[in-house]
This record gives structure tokens, sequence and C-alpha cells, in this order.
């Protein structure tokens, strides 16, 4: 029986890997006992529960970059961490310790590595996130989303080209299945519109006059899920109080649990690019519209980006720069352009790894004690 810690948090982007990669482990070794280690504010707290995963947390958090008492603060915390870490190791006695991202698997992969335990880190995007690039020198291997990651860590004993992990339901539904689960036609030109968990304001804010355009329009359907903060924003801005109030031209959602329904269905996305919402669109074929987030760390989403576009499956639109012109202009192309959109579509399907969480999990256990 294999003894597993995943540790992973923060943000989604780091989470549902983990998750991913721990429900693959369960499969190739369902005696395998894990123990996941978040943060108690972190959305792991929610999610890993609710998966049934054994959990634990370390007090610690991110950096600021100007020094400051928080900044002492912070600092306590890391080492009150790396001791809680040490306790944690010593009793629950892994095998393997992987870790996906965030502020949190600092401590716990030191300890581990530290204590010549088997140690493994996935990133997702390309730029590497500053944790990953310090624990890189102490792991036995780095899993990475994308093969130009590997320059992030020239000085990692081992790099492994893998790509990201997608959730098995992604990979299920067929179009069939999206289009009955949204009572569209096989014709229907249907957009998926995403800004991630949390919506993105700024395409919620562009597709107010995307939605106006359209709205009467057949033969196009715009499902655009705005977040669960935004929703009532959106209704507001077009003088509706529900998301069926445009009529048959768009459906508006604060948050879609059947998510792999909709990129069944999808025949073209506005996302923003983060590295698993771009695993899923890889895996399903789906070309798409990008608005890198502008915010995130390194900018390591309009890098991730650019992949798809020079790989020739993705527009990108600077999010600064994004209109609801541009968006109509967009859509109104790939609707008049079905070629485009499926060549799109196929090299699309070139950078899908659909076997990553498979890769990842039996990569893990192979280094296992």
């Amino acid at each position: 029986m294999k003894r597993i810690i995943i540790s992973g948090g923060g943000t989604g982007g780091h989470i549902y890997p983990a998750i991913t990669i721990y429900k693959e482990i369960m499969k190739q070794n369902p005696d395998a006992q894990v123990l996941y280690v978040g943060t108690e504010k972190g959305l792991e707290a929610t999610l890993v529960p609710k998966e049934g995963i054994e959990f634990t947390t370390l007090p610690v958090q991110g950096l600021q970059r100007k020094l400051s008492f928080g900044t002492l603060v912070t600092l306590g915390k890391t080492a009150f961490s790396l001791v809680k870490a040490n306790t944690i190791i010593s009793n629950f006695k892994p095998d393997v310790v992987i870790g996906t991202g965030g502020y949190v698997c600092g401590p716990i992969l030191m300890a581990a590595a530290l204590r010549n335990i088997p140690t493994l880190i996935q990133e997702q995007n390309v730029i590497a996130g500053i944790t990953n690039k310090i624990l890189s020198r102490f792991v036995d291997v780095v899993a990475v989303g994308y093969k130009d990651a590997e320059a992030s860590f020239s000085k990692a004993k081992r790099v492994v080209y893998t790509g990201n992990p997608v959730r098995p339901d992604v990979l299920v539904d067929t179009r069939a299945d999206g289009r009955n689960y949204f009572n569209l036609s096989d014709d229907t030109f249907t957009v998926l519109i995403a800004g991630g968990s949390r919506g993105a304001r700024t395409i919620n804010n562009a597709m107010i006059d995307v939605h106006k355009h359209f709205q009467g329009t057949k033969g196009i359907k715009l499902i655009h899920i705005t977040g669960d903060g935004e929703y009532k924003s959106v209704l507001s801005q077009l003088g509706i109080t529900d998301g069926d109030g445009l009529g048959d031209s768009s459906v508006i959602l604060p948050y879609l649990h059947d998510m792999p329904k909709a990129l069944a269905a999808a025949d073209l996305a506005v996302f923003r690019s983060g590295a698993i919402g771009l695993a899923e669109l890889a895996v399903r074929g789906i070309p798409s519209v990008l608005v890198p987030y502008p915010y995130a760390a390194e900018d390591h989403q309009t890098y991730n980006a650019r992949i798809f576009v020079q790989e020739g499956a993705a527009h990108m639109i600077v999010d600064q720069m994004l209109s609801a012109h541009d968006l109509i202009g967009e859509i109104e192309m790939f609707m008049a352009n079905r070629d485009l959109l499926s060549q799109m579509g196929e090299r699309a399907l070139q950078l899908g790894k659909p076997n990553a969480a498979h890769d990842i999990a039996k990569l893990a256990l192979s280094i296992a004690k």
C-alpha cells in the first residue's frame, strides 16, 4: 500500500490538477492512502474534503514584495509551517510527495526532499511559478504541462513533458450529449464564454453589447458563464431578471457544474488562458479567442495563450484592448468561415494530452519508495 501526500493550493489552477491526479492514482493503485496538504483559507479547504480525501493544513501565505510588518508575519508563518510540515511527514510517512503549485507546496515538498523522500512537482504553465522554480532544484522530477516550460527548470534533476491533467468527465461527453443538454440543434453555432471560476469582468463587460448584437439572431447560441460575483451585474446591465431573458440566442449562467457538457457542445470558446482551461479546450479540439488575465504572476497567461496562437489553435486579444466590437467581429468571422474553424480545432486537438493524468500518476508511483 502506497502512502502519498499531495499538495496544491490557492487557486483552482493548482487544486483541480491535484484532485485529477489523485483520482488517477486511485485507479492505478486502489489501496493507496492519500493525504492532501493545503491551507485553511484557500479554495482547497472546500473542494478537497468534498472529494473524500483526508485533508490537513499548513499556515503559509505568499510573501509581499515590500518589506512590512505583514512580511515579517508571513516569514514567521513560513518558519512554523516548515516545522509542521516535518511533523506531517514524520506522522504520515509518505512514499512519495506530489506538489501542483501554490505557496503551500513549498514547506511540505522541501521537508520531504531534505529527508530523501521521493518528490514530484507538476507545473501547469509555460512560465513556472516562483515556488516550483525554487523546488525544482530539490525534487526528483518535474512534470511540465508545456514543452516550452522545460526552459524554466534548467537546474532540475529530471524534467518530463506530460501535458496538463484534465478531468475524466471532459473526455466522456459527446457532441450529441452537449447539444441535448442545452437543447441545441446540430447546426446551431455555439459559443462558450467563460472567465474561470470567479468570472472575468473585462470579458463580461464586453459581452453586454455582444448579447444585444446577436439577440434574435437565428442559428447562434451564446453560453455565457459569468462567475457568481458578476452574474447579477451582467443581468442588470442587460435589463433582464434571469439568464434566459434574451431569448434563444443567449443563455447566461453564474456557474455551470456540468462544464464538460458545455465543452462538448461548443464550436468556439472565449476564455481566459489559465493552463487547465486551455488543456480542456485542447483535448476537445475547440478553437478559441483568448483574453489572458493581465495580472497573473509573471504574466503566465499571456505566455500560455501564445503557444495556442503560434500553433494556429487560437486568436488572442489583449485584455486592455478587448471590446464588444472585437468579439462580435471574431464570432461573425468564424461563423462565416467554418473551414478555418475546423482547421483551428484540429490544431487545438494536436496540443491536447488526454493521457496526462495517467502519465503523471504513473510517474509518481514509479518513483515512490
